[in-house]
Formats: C-alpha cells, structure tokens, sequence
C-alpha cells in the first residue's frame, strides 16, 4: 500500500517540488498551503506530515499541538530558524523531527523512510493493548477482562480499537464516524452515540469500570 504523506507549506514552489519527487517514488503526496486545510486534510490519515514553521495566521509550532490531538504519525518540522532552542521546541510540542531549510531531497528521503519504519515496528510490536486488567487483542479482534472475553459486534470493536490507540486525545463522532466507516460511508455520525452507549455498558458490566468519557461539547475518549 502506497504511504501517505500530507506537506503543510505555504511556499507552492516547495510543495510543488515535493509533490514531483516523492509521488515519483510511488508516495501519495497532499498539499495544504495552510493551518485551516491541513485540519480538514487530517481525515485522509496520513502516514507523515512535513510540517513548516513559518505559516501564516497559525504557526507550524501552534498547528502541530492541534494536529497532535488527532493524529499519532510523525511529525517533521521544515523551516529556516536554525536556532537549537527552535529545535527544541519542535520537539516538545510533538514534532519527531526538525529539518532546517535548504535541505537535501535525498536527506528528506532516508528520514521519511526511517520514521516510516520506526513508526511500523511500533505498530507491529503494539498488537495488543492492556489497559488495567482489560485486553484489547487487535490481532485476534477480542477484548477479555480477567481473562474473560466480552463480545462486541465489528463496529464496536472497531470504535474501541480507534479510541484506545489515540488514549487521552478527544475526538468529536463526525471523526470517529469517518475512521471507522470510511469517508464514502452514506449514513450519519449519529449512530456513534448508540455505539459507544452499548459499549460502555458492556465494558461495565464485565469491569465495573469506566473506559471512555464523554466531553461534553467535544466528543468521546478513550480514558489513559
């Protein structure tokens, strides 16, 4: 499966380079030339994000803790500050990477494909979840508490699956709606609120626990 990569640039000369090199390389490359596309773009889910500090309006600083509310891929920061306390920030705020402009293609290149690849093992390694005494088994589909398995439907494994590998990020039901029935899906985010219902009442009546919150306002998360 082609890696999808969204560039959040404002220089079009740069996104447009970009866009020729790695889509030559078989990636699938999106543009966004601001902080407000890049948000909407985000429900593509991207594999890696190339992200400008310099933005206008939003800031690549600012943008990146938005976008790490959404989203777990790597994060590379492009820019021409070149100060080490620039760099520090990039990375404290969520970035897994800083690139200072000018910067070799090639370089770019290898970096991409080494954040891809750490980003892989880490999936691979994570195929089971334990949270408390409840295990969430992804390779096998199952969830068992104490050893005992509690029986959701696809779309309710689906959704507990989205929620607890992004533990602590909140995400409104048009998100969780997108992710779990594809964008192309004809319905309504509005069967979210009868899901989750069903699966805390089934988390809770195994646990006698609470797993997910509601954020009133927001949207749904899986609690750390």
């Amino acid at each position: 499966m082609n890696r999808k990569i969204l560039v959040i640039d404002d220089e079009e000369m740069l996104t447009e380079l970009l866009d020729d090199y790695f889509s030559g390389l078989g990636y699938m490359v999106s543009i966004a030339l601001n902080g407000k596309k890049a948000m909407e773009m985000l429900r593509d889910q991207p594999d890696i994000i190339l992200l400008d500090v310099n933005m206008p309006e939003l800031d690549g600083f600012e943008l990146c803790k938005r976008i790490r509310k959404h989203v777990s891929c790597p994060i590379l920061f492009l820019s021409a500050r070149i100060t080490e306390q620039d760099r520090i920030n990039g990375l404290r705020i969520g970035g897994d990477d800083y690139i200072t402009k000018p910067f070799s293609m090639a370089e770019l290149e290898a970096r991409i494909e080494a954040h891809l690849r750490r980003d892989a093992r880490g999936k691979a390694v994570n195929q089971m979840v334990a949270s408390d005494e409840l295990i969430v088994d992804f390779t096998q589909r199952t969830v068992t508490y104490k050893n005992e398995e509690i029986p959701f439907s696809k779309k309710e494994f689906a959704i507990i699956e989205f929620l607890i590998t992004s533990a602590g990020q909140v995400f409104d039901r048009e998100h969780i709606y997108e992710a779990v029935w594809g964008l192309e899906a004809a319905g309504s985010s509005d069967v979210i609120k009868e899901h989750m219902r069903k699966i805390r009442a089934k988390l809770h009546q195994a646990t006698g626990k609470e797993y997910i919150e509601t954020v009133w306002g927001i949207g749904y998360k899986w609690i750390k």
